[in-house]
């Protein structure tokens, strides 16, 4: 009794509002021929890359329940794909800082080392780099690991988890470290602004793990650029223009047996096709992936009128709020098994439609924020 009186505590003292699913159909949608057309759960028929005759994984075991959860993930740019085996062990690191520093306040935090271009060219780990903080859809830059009990204590402690609701946040723009006067000045301010895409693709990297996890990622990347490209949707580390999906390399993440692992963090309704019924529609425009400028509009219930007057300062400060109102990814879906031939109906179904085609054999877990649910 005594015991489960502190858990519910500890779940509320984080923001735990979300519920269990017990079966994969309760956590994410599935297709269905219905809904998405006769061709929904067909594998890719003009795929022509293949992983090496040597590649074997598990097919036998369940998948779905068994990811261990957490609240918030951090993705630490090194300019690199592959580490020491456990990448907190890598020397002068910011992984190395965060493995050794007290634990964010908000839950448990992953921790990825990732292939994100660090801001120095080569990469150094004596050199500030950069984060990726999920779910906030943020990007925290100039972090160095003296300057790493601050990020803990006052960014990603306050950010949003995997749990708390779908709801507008805020984060400080910018943070002072309280370092010694003789550091120098370029490393004592944090800064925090919105990561540019609607959709991240994670695929595991780490050869010094597993080998299957360095041969499948180039592949997969290779063959998810092939179907995003024609959407206007690819982008390239180096490229922030707003929208479109990120692919990242991280560092183990478990169940390297299960190759290739993928984790696909969605903002929510990313490209405007959630709710379009693909079996239905006419024609390719309503299946268009919609920009972030006309998901704004539509938000916003209208579109600018052509010849309207230059905006007040009330106005542009609605807008800036509105700009402000970031609300982090709405999901995250957890697939594994992934082969080459499965890119095309992740592109158009998970990526785009936030579905999975395969729940059986393939959904690890994850969570959806817009429906409380999680799969721990």
């Amino acid at each position: 009794m005594f015991r489960s009186l502190i858990s519910s505590a500890k779940s509320l003292a984080i923001g735990d509002s979300g519920n269990k699913a017990t079966k994969p159909e309760d956590l994410f949608p599935v297709v269905s021929k219905e809904v998405d057309g006769d061709d929904c759960d067909h594998d890719c028929a003009t795929c022509t890359i293949t992983y090496p005759r040597s590649f074997k994984i598990d097919e036998e075991d369940k998948l779905f329940g068994l990811v261990k959860g957490w609240e918030t993930h951090v993705l630490v740019a090194t300019g690199k794909t592959d580490w020491v085996r456990d990448v907190a062990d890598e020397k002068g690191s910011v992984m190395q800082a965060i493995a050794g520093a007290k634990a964010p306040t908000n839950g448990k935090l992953m921790l990825s080392a990732s292939n994100i271009p660090t801001p120095h060219h080569p990469p150094s780990y004596s050199e500030p780099t950069t984060l990726l903080l999920l779910p906030a859809f943020i990007l925290i830059e100039n972090v160095t690991p003296a300057t790493v009990p601050l990020l803990l204590e006052k960014i990603i402690s306050q950010a949003p988890t995997n749990s708390t609701p779908l709801a507008p946040f805020s984060l400080p723009r910018s943070l002072e470290a309280p370092l010694p006067e003789a550091s120098p000045a370029y490393i004592k301010e944090l800064t925090t602004r919105p990561c540019p895409h609607q959709a991240l693709i994670l695929l595991c990297s780490q050869k010094t793990r597993d080998a299957r996890c360095g041969q499948s990622a180039p592949l997969l990347r290779k063959e998810l650029q092939r179907h995003l490209q024609p959407l206007g949707l690819y982008r390239d580390l180096d490229d922030e223009r707003p929208g479109g999906v990120g692919i990242y390399f991280i560092s183990h993440v478990g169940g390297h047996k299960y190759s290739a692992n993928m984790l696909v963090y969605r903002r929510p309704d990313a490209f405007g096709l959630d709710h379009v019924e693909r079996a239905k529609v006419e024609g390719d425009q309503e299946l268009r992936p919609k920009k972030p400028e006309e998901l704004r509009r539509r938000k916003q219930g209208g579109v600018t009128k052509e010849g309207e007057e230059g905006k007040g300062q009330e106005e542009e400060e609605q807008e800036e709020e509105e700009e402000n109102g970031e609300v982090g990814a709405a999901q995250c879906i957890w697939l594994a098994r992934v082969k080459p031939e499965d890119c095309e109906g992740i592109v158009k179904f998970t990526v785009l439609q936030g579905k999975v085609i395969k729940p059986q054999s393939q959904l690890r877990g994850g969570f959806d924020r817009q429906r409380a649910v999680l799969s721990w």
